[in-house]
């Protein structure tokens, strides 16, 4: 067969000539259809039968497939002539970016290009977005002015496509943008606006969420009448408007069942109970729940599956590690201990989600739990709100010009012994 760049030069019968006329009008005729189409919305599918229709039937092609992007961002093939499926499933993600231009195909033993004769690719804004394979081309065809018109109209179906998945992406990206302004709202009303300062402790936290929505939540409840203080950290899976639902209703039930004045493993329990009947098991959360007694000066707490809390004295360093698996996974927590300290002088508990030991510096090395503990044991004695200044100073020295990787929040809880 002749080179597509080959054309013929022989005299026209008026015979030809009024059937290369009447075969000129059928397709402007289906371009003006397709453009209607396009115009009306037609669905990608419907234009991609329009366009297998219109190059079958009107132009005559014997073999075609067309290559599009998918929302994936890999090529897949969106409609074809007489090329068998599975040939058409292979991957063609390099084979593809080698063609720039319209290219004859001469590949006998290609499994895909060996069908046929040329390649038409189409860009836009000098990005690949479409390749048309055809063949089974004669030798006889006026090759040249059929081309011309499957590569007009391949362009016009191909742009029209991509517009269609651009605005698609478009609508997704608006949707997730509010989804995650709705879910940064509702997190904002659920951390806590205002932390205590007493003679007998302090509260003060540090709260980064990535990406502006994060899983991480904190809390605490005090417990006047009985001298006591609940305080809580945990770190939900997953993101966005998901986790700020499943986190407003662990709040709910937080405070509802610590209310209920019930032991503290009990609560545990049916924390777990209800995360998992929320989620079904699909999801999880890491949870630290510490209640201190403040004339006992005791600390009792349990921690399901979280980053151990360090607790600071004068002359002890522990980690709070006591405790039983991460909560919802299972209907029923298979063990559970509760960890008992007794505070019998000025302490500080720091409570973290992992983001804090994801920081990395800008070499790649992570902030491991050696340098927090060193931290800790040489800031303790400083009140809760200058600690948090101090690790905050310490974090971003650490770091340098490197990013947070992921959601970072501090509950800092001083302890003081104000008869001590």
């Amino acid at each position: 067969m002749s080179g597509f760049s080959e054309t013929r030069n022989r005299m026209y019968t008026a015979e030809e000539l009024e059937r290369e006329l009447h075969l000129k009008q059928l397709q402007i005729n289906r371009l003006l259809n397709i453009t209607q189409a396009i115009n009306n919305n037609v669905s990608a599918t419907g234009l991609y039968e329009m366009y297998r229709s219109f190059l079958s039937w009107e132009i005559g092609i014997q073999k075609m497939a067309l290559f599009v992007r998918s929302e994936e961002e890999s090529w897949e093939c969106a409609t074809s002539i007489n090329i068998n499926r599975n040939i058409l499933e292979m991957d063609v993600s390099e084979l593809l970016p080698q063609y720039t231009k319209l290219s004859n195909l001469d590949e006998p033993g290609h499994p895909l290009l060996q069908h046929f004769d040329l390649v038409i690719p189409v860009r836009h804004k000098d990005v690949p977005i479409s390749y048309v394979f055809i063949g089974g081309f004669s030798e006889d065809e006026d090759m040249y002015n059929k081309v011309q018109f499957i590569t007009t109209i391949t362009n016009v179906v191909a742009v029209a496509i991509e517009n269609k998945r651009l605005f698609k992406r478009q609508l997704e990206q608006e949707r997730l943008k509010q989804e995650m302004e709705l879910a940064a709202e509702v997190q904002q009303m659920l951390i806590p606006k205002k932390l205590p300062n007493t003679r007998e402790y302090q509260f003060d936290c540090i709260y980064k969420p990535h990406m502006s929505v994060g899983g991480d939540y904190f809390d605490f409840i005090e417990r006047t009448d009985k001298n006591k203080i609940v305080f809580c950290i945990g770190d939900f899976t997953g993101k966005g408007l998901a986790a700020a639902m499943l986190m407003a209703n662990f709040q709910a039930n937080f405070h509802t069942l610590i209310n209920r004045e019930a032991q503290l493993e009990e609560f545990v329990h049916d924390l777990n109970r209800s995360v998992n009947m929320i989620t079904g098991g699909d999801r999880f959360i890491t949870f630290f729940v510490g209640e201190y007694d403040i004339p006992a000066r005791r600390l009792k707490y349990i921690n399901a599956g979280h980053n151990p809390p360090i607790l600071v004295t004068r002359n002890r360093t522990t980690e709070l590690r006591d405790g039983t698996i991460m909560l919802g996974s299972y209907e029923e927590l298979p063990k559970l201990k509760i960890g008992i300290e007794e505070i019998e002088e000025e302490a500080i508990v720091l409570s973290y989600t992992d983001g804090l030991t994801d920081v990395r510096d800008e070499s790649g090395t992570m902030l491991n739990e050696e340098s927090l503990h060193r931290f800790v044991e040489d800031n303790w004695r400083l009140p809760a709100a200058d600690f948090n200044k101090q690790l905050l100073h310490f974090i971003d020295d650490f770091r340098g010009k490197a990013n947070l990787p992921d959601d970072f929040t501090v509950l800092t809880c001083k302890l003081y012994c104000p008869k001590c």
